[in-house]
């Protein structure tokens, strides 16, 4: 295609960007040309792409409208690649946290996160007084420890409502894969444990289901498609599975997940297009819809999922729970799918802030092997039983991307600043923050890149029928990426990681909306194939890029709902190694918002006395 380059942009040095409010940087918004394709014309779509003759230049066409080719592959930037999002450890001054030992184990590192907390409150889920309430992991393990339930009475409910959800009417498609037999087995172990007054932790009995990317026995890893298992056996549990056992937690299941994690909507022809529990006729999100849609609609107080666009932070937010990443290299990925290496990681989706942060406390630090910790800095906890606020908070706001959204997204998110305000003195700072939209590109480069390499030699033992077609669509277009693109992509990344560390000189934390929309509906035509829809799909990934492109922490929380009663997450990015201060605003911010909650549609109370 040498004949048809084009001009690329030529990017000014990153010390001459103005990223003060009186900036004149140009907002770029997303300009998405690529038209919706679903049903029979997404099998059309990539025959065409497939082909020797057509596809080379279908790709071209689509990179050059999509402007991916002046921004990142034909642009001209004179800094040098950063390949890998790692932070040096630094002395954050963070408030109101204590700090944990070193080495300690999984168990002691929940048993110390409890000391942090504040009593478990008396409430009754559904109770409108107080607005609706996610039971937490605290309340199962009282209502174990008290008698009121067991572990294997749960366990039971649990499998009930889980064929509840796959029957006719519902079909919410929240599984891949889960195991009667080994379930019970866990929770009758439990429940003894428990009748001999021996928990080993809070988490024994707690149900916890993980996106089909994580290894877990007995389950194959399927990373939602027919036949990535046949070619990759599970060998085992992964680092985060073991420490989740050791502390007695049941492990149920596998959740569904977009194929590949290549897609946004959670639509998975395989396995079932995941259903919000807000309205089982819209959108999950993606790529870990099954994780954040089992949390909204009560089978499990948290769930594990992976985020490489913010796989884990979209879906969340769409279902109305907290997700949370965070710090690129924090915790240990080993037994998780390298889909993408510098980007995907690890994530928590829970009912609460609380629960996110007693999984983190679980399953961080204690690094495998070939992985270092010499450069982590120590753990701490934020200190939630204090009754004292942070102070002095400061908040980044660039106004052109915070308000590129829908409008019930931005009064919802600009209300939560208000309450902020109001209530704990928490000021918004603007600044700008240049290339958010180049950005994007340079993300999407580089996922795209390193999926295709990671499952190249993967691909050579499979039929492309045995693919879904949005997937085997997303795998032709990821393959299309040169070297030139991927390392101007670097180039990009080490541009934002000069402008963000520049922007944490001045405030806390970066806030967003989490997503530019809302759930929308899921159509029939893309059940059956998938979709392709690049507009939808930019909107929804529109807040998450720094999180995985930089490897910086976020956290999203509920805040609202837009006119059809779908939830409205707002996001908080940290610098790296401040989920202690992002878990802490988390936690306020829920704390002001949560008398307004709402019960999904779609609900089962496994606590409920019969």
């Amino acid at each position: 295609m040498g004949l048809f380059k084009d001009k690329g942009r030529v990017y000014k040095p990153v010390d001459k960007v103005n990223l003060g409010p009186d900036s004149d940087e140009y907002y770029l918004r997303a300009n998405v040309t690529a038209p919706r394709t679903a049903g029979f014309l997404i099998k059309i779509f990539v025959w065409v792409l497939e082909s020797r003759i057509f596809g080379t230049l279908v790709v071209y066409l689509l990179k050059k409208s999509n402007l991916l080719h002046k921004h990142v592959s034909y642009a001209e930037i004179e800094e040098p690649p950063i390949f890998v999002p790692a932070h040096q450890p630094e002395d954050l001054k963070e408030q109101e946290v204590t700090f944990i030992k070193p080495n300690l184990s999984p168990l002691e590192q929940v048993g110390e996160v409890l000391d942090c907390l504040p009593p478990v409150p008396e409430f009754t889920v559904g109770k409108q007084a107080f607005g609706f309430r996610h039971w937490t992991i605290r309340d199962y393990s009282r209502a174990y420890s008290s008698g009121e339930t067991t572990p294997l009475k749960v366990a039971e409910k649990f499998v009930y409502a889980v064929r509840e959800s796959c029957s006719p009417h519902l079909q919410m498609a929240f599984f891949i894969d889960y195991n009667v037999e080994d379930i019970l087995r866990q929770a009758t172990v439990s429940t003894l444990r428990y009748k001999e007054g021996k928990p080993i932790s809070v988490l024994d009995g707690v149900l916890i289901a993980v996106k089909d990317e994580i290894d877990c026995m007995p389950y194959p890893t399927t990373g939602g498609t027919k036949w990535l298992h046949k070619c990759r056996p599970c060998p085992g549990d992964a680092c985060c599975i073991k420490h989740l056992r050791s502390c007695g937690a049941i492990l149920v299941g596998k959740t569904n997940m977009h194929e590949l994690g290549v897609g946004t909507t959670g639509i998975n022809p395989n396995y079932g297009a995941a259903r919000n529990p807000y309205d089982r006729n819209r959108v999950c999100g993606g790529s870990s819809s099954g994780s954040a849609a089992v949390v909204g609609a009560g089978l499990c107080p948290v769930t594990l999922g992976v985020d490489g666009g913010g796989s884990v932070r979209m879906p969340a937010a769409l279902c109305g729970v907290v997700g949370f990443k965070p710090t690129f290299g924090r915790l240990s990925h080993s037994g998780v799918l390298p889909l993408n290496w510098t980007v995907g990681m690890l994530g928590v989706l829970s009912g609460t802030v609380e629960d996110a942060l007693i999984i983190y406390a679980a399953i961080s630090g204690h690094m495998s092997p070939n992985q270092t910790t010499n450069l982590l800095p120590s753990i701490c906890f934020p200190v939630l039983k204090s009754t004292k606020s942070l102070s002095n908070i400061k908040m980044a706001k660039y106004n052109k991307w915070f308000n590129d959204c829908n409008d019930d997204i931005r009064i919802s998110c600009n209300q939560a600043l208000d309450q902020l305000n109001k209530h704990y003195g928490w000021k918004t700072v603007e600044v700008t923050i240049p290339e958010i939209e180049e950005m994007r590109l340079a993300h999407y480069s580089t996922i795209a890149s390193e999926c295709s390499d990671s499952l190249s030699s993967l691909l050579e033992k499979t039929n492309p029928s045995e693919q879904g077609w949005e997937a085997r669509l997303a795998l032709r277009v990821y393959s299309s990426f040169t070297s030139r693109e991927y390392l101007n992509a670097q180039r990009l990344r080490s541009r934002q990681m000069y402008f963000h560390k520049e922007i944490f000189k001045r405030a806390d934390v970066i806030v967003t909306p989490t997503t530019g929309v809302t759930a929308y509906p899921i159509r029939n035509d893309a059940v059956k194939y998938g979709e392709l829809d690049y507009i939808n799909g930019a909107a929804m990934v529109r807040f998450q890029i720094a999180g995985n492109f930089l490897g910086l922490p976020a956290i999203t929380v509920k805040v609202g709902y837009d006119k059809h009663g779908m939830p409205i997450g707002l996001q908080f990015i940290g610098r790296p190694w401040s989920e202690a201060t992002l878990l802490h605003l988390a936690y306020a911010l829920e704390g002001l918002c949560s008398k307004n909650y709402k019960k999904p549609q779609i609900y089962f109370d496994l606590l409920r006395k019969a």
